[in-house]
């Protein structure tokens, strides 16, 4: 079944490369990204001739994730020419690094912005639509980092992506009996095949960051890097993260997997994510809320909104 699909942060990385992949795979995608027509238009560019010659309904469209307007003006023309919304994709998100102290509070409120609140305008878009339906999948891509073995100097990054997971969580409850399912999709620290570390926000407070660097830290920069890509395997493929997603989203309404992890690292997150979910569903069922744990079905939202 082709689907129409809205992905956030579709200029590089993930983002990127799972637009092409929903694509080729026969649905509808709309690829957002900031400033279409200035910085991103070589993206812009690339994506529709992606779409051109593989002959795959495949679309750029203006999305700031930092903008409500914005974030509005997308979902209006995704409805206006779609006439619905199946799949939101959640993958826009910035990184930063070096020693948290040297972050100032606002760089903190920044990384927050862009990973948390930008979900949370964009679901305020997308959500009265998927209601309306009746059915739809909010599809959220994580981050190992904020159970796994949260390595230092990533700090900022690690708490935006804690919340967004809690914030992810909280919405799979509320949404359920919408008929609207959640998944989160949660990566390893890919060190090569993304822009993702070499893209990376650095603290504003250079002073502090020298203490640092010259330090009782001095070198520890590239200790972090080094030991991250000492436990990536030389055969991990970024691509597979897209590929998780197309399996996903291709998964009949009603089946498809709370939470799925493509860590070719391993640093344990999986472990941990499996007692919190279990621990989650055990709560659910105890206060009597069981039915919060799937989609309810469309047909079943329709007769209870008539009845």
């Amino acid at each position: 079944m082709s689907l129409t699909i809205l992905i956030t942060g579709a200029s590089s990385g993930f983002g990127a490369l799972s637009a092409r992949a929903l694509a080729s795979a026969g649905h509808t995608v709309y690829a957002g990204m900031r400033d279409t027509q200035g910085r991103n238009a070589p993206q812009v560019d690339a994506l529709l001739a992606y779409a051109a010659d593989n002959k795959v309904n495949l679309h750029a469209v203006e999305l700031d994730v930092q903008s409500e307007s914005s974030a509005q003006s997308a979902v209006d023309r995704v409805v206006a020419e779609q006439g619905r919304i199946d799949v939101l994709i959640h993958n826009a998100g910035h990184m930063a690094f070096g020693p948290a102290e040297a972050f100032t509070p606002e760089q903190f409120a920044h990384l927050y912005d862009v990973n948390v609140l930008g979900t949370q305008r964009v679901n305020r878009a997308v959500l009265p639509q998927m209601r309306k339906q009746g059915q739809g999948l909010v599809l959220w891509v994580g981050s190992s980092s904020h159970r796994g073995g949260t390595p230092p100097y990533l700090a900022p990054y690690f708490a935006a992506k804690a919340a967004m997971d809690a914030v992810a969580v909280s919405y799979a409850g509320e949404l359920a009996r919408w008929g609207i399912e959640t998944s989160i999709i949660v990566p390893g620290a890919f060190t090569k095949g993304t822009n993702h570390f070499a893209h990376s926000g650095r603290p504003a407070d250079t002073a502090r960051e020298q203490e640092y660097a010259t330090g009782a830290y001095a070198g520890f920069e590239q200790e972090v890097l080094q030991g991250l890509a000492a436990c990536e395997p030389p055969d991990a493929d970024v691509s597979a993260v897209a590929q998780a997603i197309v399996d996903i989203v291709g998964r009949p309404y009603g089946k498809r997997p709370f939470r799925v992890h493509v860590d070719p690292s391993d640093d344990g997150c999986e472990v941990v994510n499996a007692v919190a979910d279990r621990i989650r569903a055990d709560f659910l069922r105890r206060i009597g809320l069981a039915d919060l744990l799937s989609p309810r079905l469309a047909a079943e939202s329709a007769e209870t909104s008539h009845g």
